[in-house]
């Protein structure tokens, strides 16, 4: 993976070289790359994901992207739903988890290819949005736990331990942030405002996280097989 960055006017983006350049029929780098008319235009939009942001599905030559704008919530999406303070495009959010993704992907954990993070200033506040690869046919875990069984939580137990053990805080650990493809491969996403730290508090708040999100999806006695994969993780 080869990150570079280009700027034009208000905008900064930074990409994967080698993703743009392998994508067929792949535009140029610029400000369209994170502008949903442009890809309803060209008719590349094959789906819509629910949610605060609507990210958009595309087919993009032979492979499938996401585009996913950051938005607020809470009760600062009252002000503003769109824009977030600017503090430098590498202190921006979008930034921040394209690197965070790269560094991941680049340890083989499983984590969707970052494409490009794409930064707009707007005076003192900016807008953002980030494309990474789609996981075709991947399913959130919520969807998977009518049917899932030991053999699945426990890997989903393994996973989380192999993130935490690189030093990845997520801090919005829940069964949505966490797919299962068609192998039962268990991948992590939605890296926002996540960071590395040293071992901590952290990684058993992250667990009490993921337990809160199973009990709304009426699976509360599934966080203990998922312990179950994650103490077996554990290093010898």
């Amino acid at each position: 993976m080869r990150l570079a960055t280009y700027r034009t006017g208000k905008v900064s983006i930074l990409y994967d070289a080698d993703s743009l350049c392998d994508a067929c029929g792949t535009p140029q780098i610029g400000p369209h790359l994170f502008d949903p008319g442009y890809w309803r235009q060209t008719g590349t939009v094959i789906g819509e994901a629910p949610g605060r942001g609507a990210s958009l599905f595309l087919q993009v030559g032979d492979e499938q992207w996401v585009l996913r704008p950051y938005r607020r919530g809470g009760l600062i999406a009252r002000i503003s739903t769109e824009r977030y303070l600017w503090c430098g495009a590498e202190r921006s959010r979008a930034f921040r988890e394209m690197r965070l993704t790269a560094h991941l992907h680049a340890l083989d954990l499983p984590v969707p290819r970052p494409v490009a993070a794409g930064v707009t200033r707007h005076g003192l506040a900016y807008e953002a949005g980030l494309i990474t690869v789609r996981l075709p046919g991947a399913r959130a875990l919520a969807d998977c736990l009518p049917e899932a069984d030991a053999a699945l939580l426990r890997r989903v137990g393994t996973t989380i331990r192999r993130f935490h053990d690189a030093g990845l805080d997520h801090v919005d650990l829940n069964a949505r942030n966490l797919l299962v493809d068609a192998s039962e491969t268990v991948w992590l996403i939605d890296l926002d405002r996540c960071r590395l730290r040293s071992p901590g508090r952290w990684r058993e708040a992250n667990l009490e996280r993921l337990a809160r999100s199973l009990t709304k999806f009426d699976a509360p006695s599934a966080i203990d097989i998922v312990r179950q994969g994650y103490v077996s993780e554990a290093p010898s």
